[in-house]
């Protein structure tokens, strides 16, 4: 083989290792991972913007914020979008974890209520764009309980010999106690954090389980009521002459989680992207009405129909809201919370 041969061999060579490399890159770059709550997001709005971008999304499911943090910090590649409370978010930011998006300055993030930029650590939403609220209240079995006002009534069903269950959620649960003692859910005063635990340990007798598969067990009646997600409104949507969802009198907490983009995202333009489409009111507003939850979006709101948008029990009155408490980043203090929980599930 000649000189100008090998030459030419190796131009084509050379070529089509590119062209390999170019396919591989594009190929990448049409590809999004995201991370999210299970069954938290409607399949329709990964389906629309693969249809408006190109762009193939996959989808891999946790139960909690803490499970997806432990997740990512034993090393997990390849994800690109998660979706922490704002605690979490917090957290998150502490840790580098998070890219910086500049989503807070997009044209299209006035759509975006202010009151939903929670997080302490991105004031100006220049890492994360706010995705959904809700509240955490009673789900209850209408054939079971003649009417559900709050927490008391919720307890009171116990001593009457129904079963109930409570989230298998430290900060949540520990927080019912907070709520009826009048104390903060982040509180980091040691006695305070102990008279709530004390509150559930009281009660604990007559707590069937703590989990959060227990829609089922209410829907059969096997359970009269759980501690839940405003998500049991999709429930009571499909059985609304069987189930219930109640925000209790007393106070309850809310939670909401933002779209974050991972620093270690290996599609992060992809990722920007997704964060510039949800920020359309009807792809906002097509996730709600899948999810049954509320959106940070205003202009969302004015596209639900009047069944989602005037339901109390999603979208609930000022004087409601005024009574909804949200976790944040106790920072060591959490450690206080992990002992009063290691006390009441090991008691017996």
């Amino acid at each position: 083989m000649t000189n100008n041969t090998l030459k030419r061999v190796a131009r084509a060579t050379l070529g089509a290792a590119a062209l390999v490399a170019v396919a591989s890159a594009a190929q990448a770059e049409e590809e999004l991972n995201l991370y999210n709550w299970g069954d938290y997001i409607n399949p329709q709005v990964l389906t629309r913007f693969t249809e408006e971008t190109g762009i193939k999304v996959n989808l891999d499911t946790y139960g909690s914020n803490e499970e997806m943090l432990a997740k990512i910090q034993a090393g997990a590649t390849g994800y690109d979008i998660v979706f922490p409370s704002v605690h979490m978010h917090d957290i998150m930011f502490q840790l580098g974890l998070l890219e910086k998006t500049g989503i807070g300055s997009d044209p299209a993030f006035k759509n975006i209520d202010p009151q939903f930029i929670r997080a302490k650590t991105d004031p100006d939403a220049e890492y994360c764009l706010p995705y959904a609220w809700g509240t955490v209240g009673i789900a209850y079995n209408k054939q079971k309980v003649a009417e559900m006002t709050g927490w008391e009534d919720f307890f009171a069903l116990a001593d009457k010999g129904e079963k109930i269950i409570l989230l298998d959620d430290l900060r949540e649960t520990i927080g019912i106690g907070h709520i009826m003692n009048g104390t903060s859910v982040n509180s980091t005063d040691e006695a305070e954090i102990k008279a709530a635990a004390d509150y559930i340990l009281e009660r604990k007798k007559n707590v069937t389980a703590f989990t959060y598969d227990s829609i089922p067990l209410v829907q059969s009646g096997d359970v009269a009521a759980a501690h839940w997600y405003v998500g049991a409104n999709i429930f009571v949507q499909q059985a609304p002459d069987v189930l219930a969802y109640v925000i209790p009198e007393e106070g309850a907490t809310m939670y909401q989680e933002d779209i974050c983009v991972l620093a270690s995202a290996p599609n992060k333009d992809n990722a920007k992207k997704f964060l510039q489409f949800y920020l359309q009111p009807e792809i906002s507003a097509l996730n709600v009405q899948q999810q049954l939850n509320g959106t940070p979006n205003l202009p969302a709101r004015d596209l639900l129909p009047p069944e989602i948008a005037n339901n109390e029990s999603i979208y609930p009155p000022q004087n409601v809201m005024e009574k909804l408490q949200i976790f944040v980043d106790l920072g060591r203090d959490l450690q206080l919370y992990n002992s009063e929980w290691t006390r009441i599930k090991t008691a017996q």
